[in-house]
């Protein structure tokens, strides 16, 4: 296997501090981010519904507030590329096109659902679109994120591993072992830190000592940036950049997401640690779906009844979803079985 190469003049972006200018989308493109994150949006509030409901059992972790993130990496993604997120990962899930009805049946626990019925919330897969899950061991997946890249390098598919994970897991040492093994291996692999402020109940200045998290890479000699998670553009020309990087040979990149989550941790978290108002004013000036719509409006590239027309479509997507993921069968008890590996 390779080792590390002696600095190029691109590793010398270790100490970049800023992240490229946005994105500039022509109308379709923006009008193709404005759905996708929609459909994620109205996909989690009928998932909280349902929850609520009854119809969803164990944990379930919604992203509402965060769609730009998954949104902007997904579109500079190439379909060789390669995703691995953690338990929050109904939005990535979507975001490579997994049909809506199989995402819901899955929440469910019933047989139509990408995972059977057998993974839930947390762990759902779709190998055909090179989707690896939906990990509930906090920052499990970090490592197999490396080692996705190194199946990658290995068989010189030009692949790239897009590995998620959060600002609370960013503090598992597992986390350190994956980047000096990344670095070491000059291994294709972006790391994409998910900063939505709040470690399940903590916040991340009560918990991190280091606090600019895309600086976690430095004593390893992987550069990183920090992007504002809230703007889908300003996402997308982070990650076509920072892919673009990986896939010239470079090793891996850090891009930390400042974003922001709407709802508890997870469906059972009344998020009493952070005020009413503070999560009002982060909708009220930083929506990544209103601020989008204002841009769609203002360029002329829409007009205000075609993105109702968009969002009645997706309403209708949604509901189709929630039947069938009410009348699809439970899997069969030899299910139970199948898939076993060891």
């Amino acid at each position: 296997m390779t080792t590390r190469k002696p600095a190029t003049k691109a590793k010398q972006r270790e100490a970049r501090a800023s992240a490229p200018a946005p994105y500039k989308a022509k109308p379709k493109e923006l009008l193709e981010f404005y759905r996708e994150m929609l459909l994620i949006r109205r996909f989690e509030e009928r998932a909280g519904q349902m929850y609520g409901m009854g119809l969803i059992g164990g944990f379930c972790h919604l992203y509402i507030g965060q769609e730009a993130v998954i949104t902007g990496v997904r579109s500079a993604m190439k379909d060789i590329d390669s995703l691995i997120t953690a338990y929050r990962d109904h939005g990535h899930i979507l975001s490579v096109g997994t049909n809506p009805n199989a995402v819901m049946a899955e929440l469910t626990g019933r047989s139509g659902g990408v995972s059977k019925g057998k993974g839930g919330s947390m762990h759902m897969f779709d190998r055909k679109a090179n989707f690896y899950g939906g990990h509930g061991i906090v920052g499990a997946q970090i490592p197999l994120g490396a080692g996705i890249a190194f199946a990658h390098k290995y068989k010189g598919d030009g692949g790239v591993s897009l590995t998620f994970f959060g600002d609370g897991a960013a503090n598992q040492g597992q986390v350190y072992e994956a980047f000096n093994m990344a670095e070491l291996w000059q291994l294709p692999v972006v790391f994409v830190i998910e900063n939505n402020q709040y470690a399940m109940g903590t916040s991340v200045e009560r918990s991190s000592s280091e606090t600019h998290f895309y600086k976690r890479g430095t004593s390893f000699r992987i550069p990183g940036y920090e992007v504002d998670g809230m703007d889908v553009l300003a996402v997308r020309a982070a990650a076509e950049d920072a892919i673009g990087f990986v896939r010239d040979g470079n090793g891996p990149i850090i891009l930390e997401m400042k974003t922001y989550r709407y709802r508890g941790h997870s469906m059972s978290d009344p998020a009493k640690y952070r005020t009413r108002d503070e999560v009002q004013k982060m909708r009220a000036d930083h929506d990544p779906i209103d601020h989008l719509g204002e841009v769609l409006i203002s360029t002329g590239a829409a007009k205000e009844d075609d993105l109702k027309a968009i969002d009645r479509e997706i309403k209708d997507i949604i509901s189709d979803a929630a039947d069938f993921a009410q009348e699809s069968p439970e899997p069969e008890a030899a299910e139970l079985f199948t898939e076993v590996y060891a």
